[in-house]
């Protein structure tokens, strides 16, 4: 073969193999629209009341209230407690309100700290979905703030609408922008000096962070060193291609602050092994294969309790490192039917973003080629491992984030937040943890545990409110409610957060949802959809 034949096969097999690494589809690639301009929202106010709310205040402390909470502008200046519950309030001890102030009557309520997303994708044109029906779905379920890792609408779009949802110019959480690694280099990083370079650009360009999926130990070490330097904040996805060359144990080592989703992790904790243990017929590039054989992985790695298992874990925890499961978005591993049935997805999913889930083997995430009993019964034993690491790892001192990581395997944003809730408290977290760990613990990893995170005097006003108990039932805060039946045996919907206020701005979050239902209906509308399952004969 000619030489220059030879590079030029060479160069398009490496091309393909980090598109699989990355999980970029190449439609992603163009350049998605903007968000329009902010119309909803009322506020932020010179002085607001929230009036007599039951306070749960993201430190891990339990309810306390009624309370009434005084906003200046954006910030919390004032939190009374008035009274005792089940009695009338002590309006002597209210904070008295001013000609001019807005009050808002939270009475039988329940006040939490803004969520935070720590695996959140903004879409893009391969799913079809706009920012701002991406952005209306995250609020309308709490969300507050994310962190968008790789940032795969590319640099500028993303710092772009970082700095307009920081002054609200737009309907957005605020955004940390977590750049994927090599992204926006003009030629492959294969030298530590161009890693450290490459830190330092999307550093000065206000990134906040690095999302790595794997590369050479060397640029690990290198990146990891300056993006640390700098203080930067730093993810990993531990492809599987590449974690032959760093497992967790190893990259937490180098310097890397958390992990995301659990790649890596089983690697670390190999004891008969070096390397998962691949059919000889495997091919990552088969979804298939991939998700198939990755269900396999957690009981390839040591025991629970047993000295790998331990010395792993307390040293993660000693070098202070997080890690965000996720475990939603592999949910359908598991239970397919679930999730392709999931009741909000005939109001609230796009057309083509239910297009975009469908099995096809040149999509990634959409992996059903011949997914049966035998693969969800691996899968459901692979989570009873993952979980029970993660929630030892929190009971031992180890920080634990929500992510969702929204927008493939019928996974639509916001709700699939909610559901991660719900499988944190199937690993064995109390409400209170989760929501500990959906708003202090985040923001502790982003750095920002001054301003963000718990309900107290000093800090931004990012809230939540809801005339539901989310103790008692998690599913009082997906979008949809929570069935129950009434004292007249009627079948009612309960539940679905009321405000999401984000820098104290108040959201009605019924009528952000209501205006995702316009959208999805109007693109059903334009392209004659129903959806269908595939395969039926309708």
């Amino acid at each position: 073969m000619p030489h220059e034949l030879r590079l030029k096969l060479i160069l398009k097999t490496l091309t393909t193999l980090l598109l699989f690494i990355s999980f970029i589809p190449i439609q992603a690639q163009a350049q998605m629209i903007d968000s329009p301009e902010r119309t909803e929202g009322d506020g932020p106010y010179e002085r607001l009341i929230i009036r007599g709310a039951t306070m749960i205040d993201g430190t891990g402390s339990p309810a306390y209230g009624p309370v009434d909470v005084v906003i200046e502008g954006n910030r919390i200046v004032q939190i009374q407690n008035v009274g005792y519950p089940g009695v009338p309030i002590n309006e002597n001890r209210r904070p008295e309100a001013a000609e001019g102030d807005f009050e808002l009557d939270a009475e039988g309520m329940y006040l939490l700290p803004g969520f935070i997303d720590m695996h959140a994708h903004i879409g893009g044109n391969a799913q079809g979905t706009t920012p701002e029906y991406v952005f209306k779905l995250w609020l309308a379920h709490g969300i507050t703030s994310i962190r968008e890792p790789g940032s795969f609408n590319g640099i500028d779009w993303t710092l772009r609408h970082t700095q307009k949802s920081l002054s609200n110019e737009i309907t957005a959480p605020r955004i940390f922008p977590y750049i994927g690694f090599g992204s926006r280099s003009d030629e492959s990083i294969t030298t530590p000096q161009q890693a450290i370079e490459w830190v330092q650009m999307i550093h000065d360009r206000g990134a906040k962070g690095i999302k790595y999926f794997g590369t050479r130990p060397e640029l690990w070490e290198a990146s990891l060193n300056e993006a640390n330097r700098l203080d930067m904040g730093s993810m990993a996805h531990h492809a599987q291609p590449r974690v032959v060359y760093a497992n967790v144990s190893h990259t937490s080592e180098m310097g890397l602050r958390g992990m995301t989703h659990w790649y890596g992790l089983p690697e670390a904790l190999f004891t008969n092994q070096t390397i998962q243990n691949y059919p000889l017929d495997y091919n990552y590039g088969d979804e298939q294969h991939r998700f198939e054989e990755a269900g396999k992985l957690w009981k390839q790695a040591a025991e629970p309790g047993t000295e790998k298992w331990n010395s792993v874990m307390n040293r993660l925890i000693e070098l202070d490192f997080e890690i965000n499961p996720t475990f939603t978005i592999y949910e359908a591993s598991r239970d397919l039917m679930r999730e392709r049935r999931a009741e909000w997805h005939e109001r609230y999913t796009l057309p083509s973003l239910w297009n975009f889930y469908q099995p096809d083997r040149r999509a990634h995430g959409s992996y059903w080629f011949n997914w049966g009993t035998e693969q969800e019964v691996e899968w459901k034993n692979n989570y009873r491992l993952w979980m029970n690491f993660v929630n030892e790892f929190k009971n031992r001192g180890g920080t634990v984030t929500l992510g969702s990581d929204a927008g493939y395997i019928f996974k639509l944003y916001g709700f699939a937040y909610i559901r991660e809730m719900e499988l944190f408290r199937e690993a064995g977290f109390h409400p209170l943890e989760i929501f500990q760990s959906a708003s202090l613990k985040a923001a502790e990893v982003l750095g920002m545990d001054q301003e963000l995170g718990t309900i107290e005097v000093g800090k931004l006003a990012d809230l939540i409110l809801i005339d539901e108990n989310p103790q008692e039932n998690l599913k009082v805060l997906y979008g949809t409610g929570a069935i129950r039946v009434s004292e007249n045996n009627e079948v009612v919907r309960v539940g679905g957060i009321k405000y999401t206020i984000k820098d104290g701005i108040i959201f009605d979050a019924e009528e952000l949802l209501k205006d995702v239902e316009n959208m999805v209906q109007t693109a059903k509308e334009e392209s004659n959809f129903i959806i269908k399952q595939p395969g039926l004969d309708y």
